[in-house]
């Protein structure tokens, strides 16, 4: 009898985390986000022609672990922040299991590591510096700066220019996506284990394809990128960003977190910033180069980052759920019926996601570091269609 009663009483306890799984705790109650005068206007959702119902279920869904660690989800529409929503999940920690360190209730005042989203910042940061005259053009050869390397311009490498780095076709052999982001096989992992300066790892790799007619995933590229800002201008690129970028924008929580030795910035992943801040960065690539009404960045600049580079389509990113996707400033491309759209995509489901025609930017933070992301997924199941 007894037996009986254990057997029944770890039934009923399975059920009811089964139970507990499948639906949220509470139902979802939308709050308008918070006016916290950081630049933001806010209204809500109903006033922003949104459905209300889809994003309650998108949440509910997220809440219940439906899409795994998603830890934010932000909505910008014509002109206002009308979602900010925040869920339970890990902070980053690299040697911990499923790169899982902290469980935290996220909130908008901490920092996520965005990852590859990096990129897309210190492509601002090239474009920046090209408006200021600081870097005369996007054609310049990587060697007309990078003054300790010129003993690595052999075979051809002089070709490489900055367009090629952003636009990741630099032609120089690399492989990020064959192996784990936990593996020294995996280029971007292993050239912290080199004996070898960061910048040397890199450009001594051979010249595989001619620049410019490849696509190929490389974060080494914007790590030379961040090398060139500072040969260029004489500041390092969290300076350099603080000054022309970040303050502008009055961002002022934001961290560059990974550095080498000798003093070189991991400027392809290794940025700390709040998805509030994120969301600035998507609305001023909104509003081609504009954040309310001081210009930041060019309209031509942000003209190439919402388009594909020659030859950079039909992209297939492994783990995600993306699809085919092309490639250009360092942001990628989608297009959809509704709406053209450029994004920024970091590792886990860090995303900026930009759609012009719909005058909306969506935001999402995650911990999707060793299981498939649902970012697209749930653009494409909810926020897609509660816009039209």
């Amino acid at each position: 009898m007894k037996r009986a009663i254990f057997l029944i009483s770890i039934l009923s306890l399975l059920l009811l985390s089964i139970s507990c799984q499948s639906e949220p705790s509470t139902p979802y109650n939308y709050q308008q986000p918070e006016n916290i005068n950081d630049g933001f206007a806010v209204g809500t959702l109903e006033g922003a022609n949104i459905d209300a119902n889809l994003i309650a279920k998108a949440v509910n869904d997220i809440n219940r672990g439906k899409y795994k660690e998603v830890h934010s989800m932000l909505i910008f529409k014509d002109g206002k922040l009308v979602l900010e929503e925040y869920f339970i999940g890990h902070k980053y920690q690299w040697d911990a299991p499923n790169h899982h360190g902290e469980l935290v209730a996220w909130d908008g005042t901490m920092e996520h590591v965005i990852h590859s989203d990096t990129k897309s910042v210190t492509s601002a940061c090239i474009g920046i510096a090209i408006d200021k005259g600081f870097i005369e053009s996007v054609h310049q050869s990587i060697f007309d700066f990078l003054p300790e390397h010129q003993h690595l311009n052999t075979d051809g490498k002089d070709k490489i220019t900055i367009e090629h780095l952003v636009t990741m076709t630099s032609g120089l052999e690399w492989d990020e996506w064959s192996a784990p982001l936990s593996s020294a096989k995996n280029d971007i992992v292993g050239i912290w284990f080199s004996d070898k300066d960061p910048i040397t790892f890199i450009l001594g790799r051979p010249l595989v394809y001619e620049p410019g007619t490849r696509f190929n995933y490389a974060g080494g590229n914007m790590i030379i990128l961040g090398e060139i800002i500072k040969y260029a201008t004489g500041m390092a690129i969290d300076e350099f960003s603080e000054k022309y970028l970040f303050e502008p924008l009055g961002i002022y929580s934001f961290n560059w977190s990974l550095q080498f030795e000798n003093g070189v910035f991991e400027a392809a992943g290794g940025l700390r910033m709040t998805p509030r801040d994120m969301a600035k960065f998507g609305v001023t690539f909104l509003n081609s180069g504009v954040w309310n009404g001081q210009r930041i960045i060019s309209e031509r600049w942000v003209e190439k980052s919402a388009t594909a580079f020659a030859g950079n389509k039909g992209i297939n990113v492994p783990g995600t759920d993306q699809g085919n996707v092309g490639y250009s400033y360092s942001w990628w491309i989608k297009e959809y019926p509704e709406s053209n759209l450029f994004y920024a995509g970091g590792w886990g489901g860090q995303k900026i996601n930009v759609f012009p025609e719909l005058n909306t930017v969506v935001v999402f933070t995650g911990g999707n570091y060793t299981s498939k992301t649902y970012t697209m997924t749930i653009l494409e199941r909810y926020i897609i269609p509660a816009l039209n």
